[in-house]
């Protein structure tokens, strides 16, 4: 355990908001994978709801027939304080992060509580930043956001491909983005609400600029490149509109290991033009009637929070996300590639980081910290063990 001086806890591991749709799979996960005398348990507001998630996970573990269920609701602040306090790590999927996030966030930070989730929601972590980074920092807790497909492959991705060039130089990074993929009702919702909210996200990330340190003798930073033809991956580029470039931005201004002057660039790799063209198009005529609330409604109906797709689609799913690291004149090309990435390999990658901070010798930090800067070296061992690969393509 890497704090043994921390204040005996009943659970090493409580996963909340675990019978949602990617709730259930990080279940199903954890009872598949937990280690032997890991004390973990499942929470959420519907008891009778996590007592048949309980049996169905039986069936992958008897052991878990007696898997201890823990009442919390996101509108019960109380709740929220008793459950941070008796587990040293908390993993939620609950979101939207924006609408039911916080206090989950806010009683970790206080009661020196780790914590991971799968937010994507930029305005969210800004804030939380914002609010509850000293906090967290006073007792110890590490808020780790993104902790699934946004933004582990991209910010693992990203640090990988810097250890493989020379140190102390500057350092140019593109990532490029591949999967043929289906989304979920409560990744579309928060898609939605983002769209909605571009003026209150810009003023949230303003404000964060504000209140973190200014970073002095190096430079780290993430420009959202121009749609372009890219030779070194064979396909279009088009910029990609997440949270995964701020996420590598900050694991960069941590960590010296990314040189005097990093810069990250994060795409999509379409194979076509039109298909290219399409894709834009289709995301702005998104992003315009989502500042319209009865488009914004209808659009929200169409594919509802819970929905998602099958287990048969899931099993055929996979992603790619491929890196071209330059400095110090050498070229290499690495990749980061799994299955399913919205849900089977988002529920491995919360449920390794939830571990991962619960059992690994780690940093030490604390405070609002990305997975690179809380977990690094250790959860890339933990996940190419669970089956990602990463690996390095080329070298020039």
């Amino acid at each position: 355990m890497n704090r043994p001086e921390e204040p005996a806890r009943t659970y090493d591991v409580v996963l909340f908001g675990a019978t949602g749709f990617v709730g259930v799979l990080t279940a199903e996960y954890l009872a598949a994978h937990a280690p032997e005398g890991l004390r973990w348990a499942i929470a959420g507001r519907d008891t009778a709801k996590l007592e048949r998630l309980r049996e169905r996970l039986t069936g992958i573990d008897p052991a878990c027939a007696v898997l201890p269920l823990e009442r919390a609701d996101s509108a019960d602040p109380a709740s929220l304080r008793e459950l941070a306090s008796r587990t040293r790590v908390v993993a939620s999927t609950v979101g939207p992060y924006l609408e039911y996030g916080e206090g989950l966030v806010a009683a970790c930070a206080d009661a020196g509580t780790d914590y991971v989730d799968l937010t994507g929601e930029p305005e969210f972590v800004d804030l939380m930043y914002v609010r509850h980074d000293a906090r967290a920092r006073e007792t110890g807790a590490r808020l780790v956001h993104s902790c699934g497909f946004d933004s582990v492959p991209h910010d693992l991705g990203a640090y990988f491909t810097v250890r493989q060039l020379p140190e102390g130089v500057p350092l140019r990074v593109d990532g490029f983005v591949r999967s043929n993929a289906q989304f979920s009702g409560g990744t579309f919702a928060s898609a939605l609400n983002q769209f909605a909210r571009a003026r209150q996200m810009l003023a949230a990330h303003q404000d964060r600029r504000r209140h973190q340190p200014r970073l002095v003798g190096r430079t780290a930073y993430a420009p959202t490149g121009a749609p372009r033809y890219a030779p070194e991956v064979g396909a279009w580029a088009v910029p990609l509109p997440t949270i995964d470039p701020q996420v590598v931005q900050r694991s960069a201004r941590a960590l010296e290991r990314y040189g005097p002057d990093f810069r990250y660039r994060h795409y999509a790799a379409v194979k076509s033009l039109p298909v290219a063209v399409g894709g834009v198009a289709a995301v702005s005529a998104v992003f315009a009637a989502a500042q319209v609330p009865p488009a914004r409604r209808w659009l929200g109906g169409r594919l509802r929070p819970g929905d998602g797709p099958g287990e048969a689609r899931r099993a055929k799913s996979w992603f790619s996300v491929r890196f071209v690291g330059e400095g110090g004149g050498q070229r290499v090309f690495t990749e980061v590639s799994g299955g399913d990435p919205g849900y089977g390999e988002t529920a491995k990658m919360l449920a390794e980081s939830a571990m991962c901070l619960a059992l690994d010798e780690l940093p030490a930090t604390a405070g609002q910290v990305t997975t690179v800067q809380a977990m690094g070296d250790a959860l890339l061992e933990r996940l190419q063990e669970a089956g990602l690969t990463f690996r390095v393509a080329t070298r020039r």
